[in-house]
């Protein structure tokens, strides 16, 4: 009797592991703590190897995820660290804070008949064994080009022009306002989900390249675009943010008690709040918290004042939890720690005690309509639903737009309404000769990955121009 020939069963998505819920939800460590050797390459074994990889389209920056996952496989926990490098000059961090479920991973056959190849844990694990079991060997760098090239804010887009400028023999000087390099990566996003030794240790990378780093440098205050220019940087590159908080102007709005999302958590990250209680961070700290918005913002926010000792944490939205714009992860995650979703809800106006201090706000019950500009369905009140809804902290987490502490200075480079930098949208090039910009400043808040692209995109057309002219 012959046999039957049978196929190997693949194996299902390796889960990271992570601290439970309960624990976590009271400390600043980070969440999943990482794959062990066996898991990454269990995990890599489940890649198809696709001749035409549809999750390399899928990706900003554009990595070789096939190359790099089959050297996971083979062991080469070196070269798949030197494949990621060719394109993306911050794993450790694209591992960990990618919405990868709608980029790479949103792309991957595998994921058409079950669960996809865990892309961006492979990205991590990588990044994490070559910080701690690598040689240091930097990759290759092209000879010294004698040009100068001034980057204007340390975020993921700065980061990544400096990254690939200093790559192609250029001398690099990267401006920070703050007093730590990072941007967004370190004011923005909390010890929990991105520590700030992986973001630091991804900034000494650069700087042993070669790139230099000047902290406490607020460019457009102590020192213009213009004087940039004169002191002899042959191009600048813009990629300073959307910092500037966004508020609802809605009644009461003054009441002590009320945050911005950027504030809270410039405070909760620069100020080391993420240390409590052994630092005494000078922040408001909320028995019943309340936040307003439902992005990765938002979800950050949350899951900081719970950390922070809050007896209650409720996010409020006014949509349903499908149109909800965070990380699938972040919400799985804020839920497990007993944050309480308030969905088809919003917020008319805050409540306030004798003394001037929130003590609640009245909302309204939402249902959702057609879809409006967005493509989400329009979220419409209704009526007589009025209640109230105790809070003695309210976070603002409902976007943020462009400040003008740098563009209001520079006033031959074109602003659209909103205030962001109009850019060429296939090389960044603004309307000031030898100036480009990319990231959040030109888009609006968007993501890591995003800024990533448009600063691999700026650098490219940056390279072009210092050796060829504009």
């Amino acid at each position: 009797m012959a046999e039957t020939a049978t196929k190997k069963k693949k194996p299902g998505r390796i889960a990271m592991p992570e601290q439970e819920a309960k624990i976590r939800a009271r400390n600043f460590l980070e969440v999943p703590t990482g794959y062990t050797v066996k898991m990454a390459q269990e995990e890599a074994s489940r890649c198809l190897q696709c001749k035409k990889p549809a999750c390399v389209a899928g990706c900003p920056v554009g990595v070789d995820i096939p190359g790099f996952i089959e050297l996971i496989t083979e062991g080469d926990f070196t070269g798949a660290m030197r494949n990621l490098w060719t394109k993306n000059a911050l794993p450790a961090v694209c591992g960990r804070v990618c919405p990868q479920e709608v980029q790479c991973e949103g792309k991957c056959i595998v994921g058409r008949k079950g669960e996809p190849v865990a892309i961006g844990n492979l990205e991590r694990f990588v990044a994490d064994y070559e910080r701690e079991h690598g040689t240091g060997e930097l990759p290759p760098k092209a000879d010294p080009t004698g040009k100068r090239v001034a980057v204007v804010g340390s975020g993921p887009s700065g980061l990544t022009v400096a990254g690939d400028l200093v790559t192609k023999g250029h001398d690099v000087t990267i401006f920070e306002a703050f007093h730590k390099p990072g941007g967004v990566l370190v004011y923005g996003i909390p010890e929990f989900r991105l520590p700030k030794a992986i973001v630091a240790q991804e900034v000494h990378f650069l700087e042993r390249q070669g790139a230099k780093l000047e902290v406490n440098a607020v460019v457009g205050r102590t020192v213009s675009l213009d004087e940039l220019l004169e002191q002899g940087f042959d191009a600048i590159y813009i990629g300073v943010g959307a910092g500037l908080p966004r508020f609802m102007n809605i009644p009461g709005e003054n009441l002590v008690g009320i945050l911005s999302a950027n504030e809270y958590l410039t405070r909760a990250n620069l100020m080391k709040a993420y240390e409590y209680p052994k630092v005494d961070t000078p922040i408001p700290l909320g028995k019943n918290v309340v936040v307003l918005g439902a992005g990765n913002v938002a979800m950050d926010s949350a899951r900081t004042a719970m950390r922070l000792g809050a007896e209650s944490v409720k996010i409020v939205y006014r949509r349903s939890k499908e149109e909800m714009p965070a990380r699938n992860a972040e919400i799985h995650h804020a839920e497990e720690e007993g944050i309480e979703l308030f969905l088809l809800t919003n917020p008319t106006q805050y409540l306030g005690d004798e003394d001037g201090r929130l003590i609640g706000m009245e909302c309204l019950k939402m249902e959702l309509g057609e879809p409006d500009d967005s493509g989400r369905r329009r979220p419409m009140a209704i009526e007589g639903s009025e209640f109230e809804l105790a809070c003695d902290l309210c976070i603002v987490a409902v976007g943020s737009g462009a400040n003008p502490l740098l563009t209001s200075e520079t006033p031959d480079m074109e602003l659209n309404r909103w205030g962001n930098v109009v850019t060429e949208s296939a090389t960044g090039k603004t309307t000031k000769k030898g100036v480009w910009a990319g990231g959040d400043i030109v888009t609006g808040a968007a993501t890591v990955i995003l800024a990533m692209g448009a600063g691999r995109e700026a650098a490219d057309s940056m390279h072009d121009y210092l050796s060829l002219g504009w």
